[in-house]
């Protein structure tokens, strides 16, 4: 039997290569050749965690090949096979409320914290039935509920590998804090959700985009400053409240996108300062430990909204692959560098600052 070589995570920071038989296929699934697994701060974090159940095939912002495909599978997603096409790391039960809603994001059925039973592509174990549920090997494995976008032509896998970034750029900035003419808009962290924040808040007509970062960040600003930021501040080199209000003239900003994760409360703290009119919103990405020190007083007589950043929807991919195939904005600046399967230590490191330099998004290639 034919085999799949695939890169699985098997403790906390450890990765082996493993093959895995090639799963038999029935008339409502599919397997796609992997082209490009995208690699993001999630996956830095995923990497240095210890296993939640059994090994991970890791990758969850997959492009590749339809390379075989049910009857009913290509009829129900409009798919055939040699389509180069983009698949969620959502694979959502179909059966909910929320799913009836298009809210799969939020379906239990794909929340892998304390739900064994999950599937999420980069997530899910491989000791799972068909076991290819991550971009890190040659060929993934797709269900009859998987979620599957066709990637328009002219993208390229590695700018398709983008994806996913862009589609939360848009869902948080756009959906959630409602970005449009004539907002203000502070961006925190010029990572790869940062830069897809900038994309999303200029293509949607936002007056002024502050950006911030630090002195290790400075490629990642000017790349920033490229794709449409008015200003870009090195909060290590300047008081970055100070500089904004002289930028505002003293107004401050109506929204704040929080894309420093991992960079503690100071973000926060910042955010709710620079939002000087009442009315503005905050939107919060990554998981925190207790805030004892959270202004609540100021969130309130401010009139400041705070929402959670909550992954993407089906619309947002749609619209991010149609700005991909735009070519509006040279996205091309943002897929930094690719690396093939048994490198991938060492991709997950560069994205955390460890490995390669001026890293921005790492397209992992499980054929190289």
């Amino acid at each position: 039997m034919e085999k799949v070589l695939a890169s699985v995570k098997t403790g906390a920071g450890k990765l082996e290569l493993r093959e895995f038989p090639m799963p038999q296929l029935d008339e409502e699934s599919a397997l796609m050749k992997m082209a490009v697994a995208g690699i993001c701060g999630t996956d830095v974090k995923m990497f240095k965690q210890p296993l939640a159940g059994g090994p991970v095939i890791m990758g969850h912002e997959n492009i590749g090949y339809i390379a075989k495909a049910g009857r009913k599978f290509t009829e129900r997603k409009g798919v055939k096979e040699g389509d180069l096409v983009f698949v969620e790391h959502y694979v959502p039960c179909c059966k909910c409320e929320w799913c009836h809603l298009g809210e799969y994001r939020h379906c239990s059925a794909t929340d892998w914290r304390g739900n064994p039973d999950s599937r999420r592509y980069g997530y899910t174990t491989s000791d799972n039935p068909y076991h290819l549920w991550g971009g890190f090997a040659q060929y993934t494995y797709l269900p009859w509920n998987a979620v599957v976008h066709k990637v328009p032509a002219g993208v390229t896998p590695e700018l398709a590998g983008i994806v996913t970034p862009m589609s939360n750029g848009i869902e948080w900035a756009l959906f959630d804090c409602r970005v449009g003419y004539g907002s203000r808009v502070l961006i925190q962290g010029p990572g790869q959700q940062g830069l897809s924040q900038v994309v999303a808040c200029k293509q949607a007509g936002a007056d002024l985009i502050i950006i911030t970062g630090t002195s290790k960040d400075a490629r990642r600003l000017e790349v920033a400053r490229t794709l449409g930021a008015d200003h870009a501040i090195d909060v290590q080199k300047e008081d970055a409240l100070s500089r904004i209000m002289e930028i505002t003239a003293g107004q401050g900003v109506d929204v704040v996108l929080d894309c420093a994760a991992g960079a503690g409360t100071a973000p926060l703290l910042l955010g709710v300062e620079a939002m000087k009119r009442k009315g503005g919103t905050l939107l919060v990405q990554g998981e925190m430990a207790e805030f004892p020190g959270f202004p609540l007083g100021k969130v309130t007589v401010k009139y400041i909204t705070i929402k959670s950043a909550r992954g993407h929807s089906f619309k947002a991919c749609e619209l991010a692959l149609q700005q991909l195939a735009s070519h509006r904005f040279p996205l091309e600046l943002v897929t930094t560098h690719t690396f093939g399967l048994k490198d991938a230590e060492y991709a997950i490191k560069s994205v955390g600052n460890e490995g390669a330099k001026d890293v921005i998004h790492v397209s992992l290639l499980p054929w190289q």
